[in-house]
């Protein structure tokens, strides 16, 4: 297999503001450890990537950070490895790209310079395990112009989605955009695999037409014409598209069978960070919990997801929450569906809950 990654990591930072206002959508922290880039970019080296592309638009100096150069990936090499693709500001307005389209075409050079046959396109909205080599060996067998990964699933509340419908031999018929769903049915979950050279002069024919939306004006407008096909991923897929989404998704990790499918027999690499063991007083009570590196814990932590460095006081209670990174909670404490951004300081005898569907959020550095 002869491919190149593309991981777009800002496309929906918009879906999340509340943990997007200071990083992108890839940099966003993920249970217990991970950001979300961590499952695009682990995903593509796992099938044999070996140069990935990273489009950034605004707000990634945090992605910088935790990417560095590319070796916790094995991606850091002389030849291709880890790139990271700035923003060129060459827009016909002089700003920044606004869509999938836009971005594709500010790495058009880049594009170019490679020699892999096939592009696979990613987003930083979804966590999941999946082989790219068989997807492509799909895409090759069905001789198709273009393949969407599409997965079924049942949206329980009611949100816009990209739905994808198909004859029996997987040939796409319709794409739905933006498509308000509630119940089960097929999503585009935003991975394509496409010819390299096909996709460059499909950005050139938008170019010179005015184009201005991919899913619009590349997708929708050759169903006829062009050979879409879906491959439909039938292993755990989640959709981060909002806090409560986010919030859900994390609280999954606590099912142990959906963690041995994320994480069982192909490693989720991430930033390696030589932390301390975690402590745990005399008096901490433990359940049904993911507790990271470096954190103290003298207090009760119960179905709750806590980052590398996190601080539990003495006689505080942490029920359904997912605390990040250095955050310190104070003794006597009380916490049930919150969601702390890092640096938090939560004081002495606070009192704070949400729900499931709208979960209590402190923003990065917050003091309460």
């Amino acid at each position: 297999m002869s491919a190149v990654g593309v991981i777009f990591s800002n496309i929906h930072d918009e879906n999340i503001p509340e943990l997007s206002r200071q990083r992108t959508m890839g940099s966003l922290p993920y249970g217990g450890r991970y950001r979300l880039i961590d499952f695009a970019l682990s995903n593509l080296v796992n099938s044999g990537v070996t140069t990935v592309g990273i489009i950034t638009k605004n707000n990634y100096q945090s992605l910088m950070d935790h990417l560095g150069s590319g070796k916790d990936w094995d991606l850091a090499r002389k030849t291709g490895g880890l790139i990271l693709l700035p923003p060129y500001g060459a827009i016909d307005n002089g700003g920044l790209y606004r869509n999938r389209l836009e971005a594709l075409r500010e790495i058009t050079g880049f594009l170019t310079h490679r020699n892999e046959d096939y592009v696979i396109l990613c987003d930083c909205d979804g966590v999941y395990r999946m082989d790219f080599s068989e997807i492509i060996s799909y895409h090759e067998e069905k001789q198709a112009d273009i393949t969407l990964v599409c997965h079924n699933e049942k949206i329980s509340n009611s949100t816009r989605y990209t739905v994808v419908k198909a004859d029996d031999n997987g040939r796409i018929t319709d794409i739905k955009v933006n498509e308000k769903v509630k119940g089960a049915d097929r999503f585009f979950s935003n991975i394509t695999i496409i010819n390299r050279s096909f996709l460059i002069s499909l950005i050139n024919d938008a170019v010179v037409h005015g184009y201005k939306s991919f899913s619009e004006d590349i997708l929708r407008r050759n169903i006829k014409s062009l050979k879409l096909f879906a491959y439909d991923f039938c292993g755990y897929h989640a959709t981060i598209d909002s806090l409560s989404s986010y919030f859900q998704h994390n609280m999954e990790l606590l099912d142990k069978s959906i963690r041995d499918e994320l994480f069982g027999n192909r490693d989720i690499y991430t930033k390696v960070r030589d932390s301390a063991p975690s402590k745990y007083g005399e008096m901490s009570s433990i359940q049904n919990s993911l507790i990271s590196d470096g954190c103290i814990v003298e207090g009760e932590v119960e179905n709750s997801i806590l980052f590398r460095g996190v601080k539990v006081g003495k006689g505080t209670v942490v029920k359904n929450s997912i605390i990040m990174q250095d955050t310190v909670i104070g003794e006597n404490v009380n916490l049930n569906c919150v969601i702390t951004d890092k640096n938090v300081v939560i004081r002495d005898r606070r009192v704070l809950s949400g729900c499931e569907e709208q979960p209590y959020f402190l923003a990065k550095g917050t003091m309460i």
